[in-house]
């Protein structure tokens, strides 16, 4: 069953259509996860990944993040691409491209949790999962996975440049937008690394696809 797309209070830059929503959490590298864990709030950033209609995130197996099972989650990923420099205090804004993603929480067991870790870890580099030893027993153990189902999803998305009043336009001052631009950068290799081996290829692919 496809997610439903919740409303947004503020709807004037709201979508909903399931490309938008999946372009969006697919380009991000942190989603921030609340939930409430002894009668409290919480937030925790994460990384995670898309297979479908549900997200994966994972942490140690003891932590509370990773026993969250058939609780209601939101999990939300922004990324600022610019900043909207105006006429007025006021009227400064974001450029910028976000998803608000509701659902429920299930631990993942079995193959499944194998599935979810590969697809984390090539989220951030994708094949980095096949450039890399396999998980041990114990990492196994030590790791718990968490799967949410979208259920509810809405974007918004801002571009341009401010919305000043028209009366700030006969001012003579400077409006417009700062962008911010973010990039991979080139690898460091530790001391443990021969010279002889070179980066691996998932880099290249994860600064394609981060581009």
């Amino acid at each position: 069953m496809l997610p439903k797309y919740a409303r947004a209070r503020q709807s004037k830059r709201a979508l909903y259509d399931m490309e938008t929503v999946h372009a969006i959490l697919d380009s991000g590298l942190v989603g921030h996860v609340a939930f409430v864990a002894e009668d409290r709030p919480m937030v925790m950033p994460m990384a995670y990944a898309r297979i479908g209609e549900t997200l994966y995130i994972h942490g140690a197996s003891k932590t509370r993040i990773a026993l969250l099972d058939q609780v209601p989650v939101c999990l939300g990923v922004t990324d600022i691409t610019g900043i909207v420099a105006a006429r007025s205090g006021f009227n400064h804004s974001v450029n910028y491209r976000s998803v608000v993603v509701h659902g429920t929480a299930r631990r993942v067991t079995g193959a499944e949790l194998d599935t979810a870790l590969d697809a984390i870890t090539d989220h951030l580099l994708p094949g980095r999962s096949k450039e890399v030893r396999p998980m041990t027993s114990q990492e196994r153990k030590a790791t718990g996975v968490v799967a949410i189902e979208i259920e509810h999803a809405t974007a918004k998305v801002r571009t341009g440049g401010p919305v000043d009043d028209a009366p700030d336009l006969e001012l003579g001052m400077w409006g417009g937008e700062l962008p911010i631009t973010t990039a991979l950068g080139q690898s460091v290799a530790d001391s443990h690394t021969p010279q002889s081996v070179q980066e691996p290829a998932s880099f290249a692919a994860a600064r394609k696809k981060f581009a």
